[in-house]
């Protein structure tokens, strides 16, 4: 199969097509797509737990790409009316890679598809050597939503070990689901985390909030204002953004953290 007309409903999909060169495929993509900012200009026949699937039909599309159990209706309806649909499910650093290197064998292009897993195999394993000469690994709280107080998904906390942190919940990471992942803001004290990254889906990050909740004040991040915000397209889409443009900035806030420098040849190890 190498898919012509595809449809993508969520925007690492998109992004990925564009790194393989192969954008000219895509006929559609997610409202919320802002990478590359050059995507925004194909049709837009989704949010992310609805679409139009009038319009979607209209695309002709010969393949409908979709992610997780959230967007399992919609698969269910596209097949139901007779269009191709692979879901995608990633949740590791590891399935993010399975997901490039198969969805570039699906279009055709499996070698560049190896080139660029590749590539970021490469710049991960370069940020994780720089890690290595932190004098601290941070303990680091990182919420992906403020009410409810939700940790980090796994791919986020893999990829926050791999920058030079530790995080406070590790064994969160293995539950799928946001509800799952939900934590009482009073056991977050006891673990004291040193560094404290928000990244609320398409909201502003407000630190305000955070050092306002009831004994926060005890913890050495909000005392030590080392509270910092990611924007979600950069770490929170299970795509190619989180293993470059995420991983450097987690690395960055915890260099600064060490009080040290990132080398600026790291962030080149991710140039196309």
């Amino acid at each position: 199969m190498s898919a012509k007309r595809i449809v993508c409903l969520t925007e690492e999909t998109t992004e990925t097509l564009y790194l393989l060169g192969e954008q000219d495929r895509i006929v559609g993509i997610s409202g919320y797509t802002v990478r590359p900012p050059e995507a925004r200009s194909k049709p837009k026949v989704s949010a992310f737990i609805n679409a139009k699937f009038d319009k979607i039909l209209a695309l002709e599309p010969d393949l409908v790409l979709t992610f997780s159990d959230l967007q399992a209706d919609i698969a269910a309806e596209l097949i139901r009316r007779g269009v191709t649909v692979l879901a995608f499910n990633q949740r590791s650093v590891a399935q993010i890679l399975e997901m490039i290197e198969t969805l570039a064998n699906v279009v055709g292009v499996a070698e560049k598809g190896r080139q660029l897993v590749a590539k970021m195999e490469s710049g991960m394993e370069a940020i994780r050597i720089s890690a290595s000469r932190f004098p601290i690994r941070p303990r680091v709280f990182f919420e992906e939503w403020n009410d409810p107080l939700i940790s980090g998904i796994r791919w986020v906390e893999e990829l926050i070990e791999i920058a030079g942190g530790s995080p406070v919940f590790p064994e969160l990471r293995f539950q799928k689901n946001a509800p799952q992942r939900i934590v009482d803001p009073t056991t977050v004290i006891p673990k004291d985390p040193e560094v404290i990254i928000g990244s609320w889906c398409g909201v502003k990050v407000n630190k305000k909030t955070i050092r306002s909740r009831p004994g926060w004040s005890a913890i050495s991040a909000v005392k030590k204002d080392h509270i910092y915000e990611i924007k979600s397209t950069y770490i929170l889409q299970p795509g190619p953004a989180a293993l470059t443009e995420g991983i450097m900035q987690l690395h960055t806030i915890f260099a600064h953290f060490n009080g040290m420098e990132v080398d600026s040849l790291l962030g080149r190890q991710f140039e196309t």
